[in-house]
């Protein structure tokens, strides 16, 4: 079975649905926080020109999924999959942003309980590349089960080389942590 990049999820406090390009508006008002980027590598995503490219490249590879709120109703942030990077039995979680007022509780983890529970379906690992220096994510990786696999990637960002780590989850360790509470 093909794997399914833009399902349609429903959660307790976030839904995600397939991105559309009538959602830029909605994204962008979400994405335009400084805040957010800042400690990641495109920490100039919260400007109009680059988000642009950063969601027509989701569009491209046709991974893209928005988080609507389920207590409001607003669009509240984004993620996406992919498996242009990705070994067989692999696919990858990532590109998220979420409203920083949804932040250090438990929304990032809503959104990739549902994500991941989706992939788990279709292949044996989720992997995460994270900025080697972005720490806020990396702390959420680790809370959600996610294991550093030795692999790294380095690209270039604003003309400058930026290392990003791999986290793993498997899911046989998932399910173990499912069923664990």
């Amino acid at each position: 079975m093909p794997f399914d990049f833009q399902p349609t999820l429903d959660g307790d406090l976030l839904a995600l649905r397939p991105a559309r390009p009538d959602d830029f508006d909605a994204l962008f008002a979400v994405a335009s926080d400084r805040e957010i980027w800042e400690v990641h590598p495109a920490h100039d995503r919260w400007q109009e020109p680059v988000f642009r490219t950063f969601l027509d490249g989701a569009f491209a590879d046709q991974g893209g999924l928005v988080a609507i709120e389920q207590a409001s109703g607003a669009i509240v942030g984004f993620s996406r999959y992919s498996m242009g990077r990705c070994e067989p039995g692999e696919v990858e979680i990532g590109w998220t942003f979420l409203a920083r007022r949804l932040w250090g509780g438990r929304y990032n983890a809503a959104m990739k309980r549902l994500m991941l529970d989706h992939a788990f379906r279709f292949v044996d690992t989720a992997l995460f590349r994270v900025g080697e220096d972005n720490l806020r994510s990396r702390r959420a990786m680790e809370k959600i089960g996610g294991r550093l696999t030795g692999r790294t990637e380095t690209v270039m960002l604003n003309g400058a080389p930026v290392t990003h780590v791999v986290y793993a989850i498997r899911r046989s360790d998932w399910a173990t942590r499912a069923m664990a509470g």
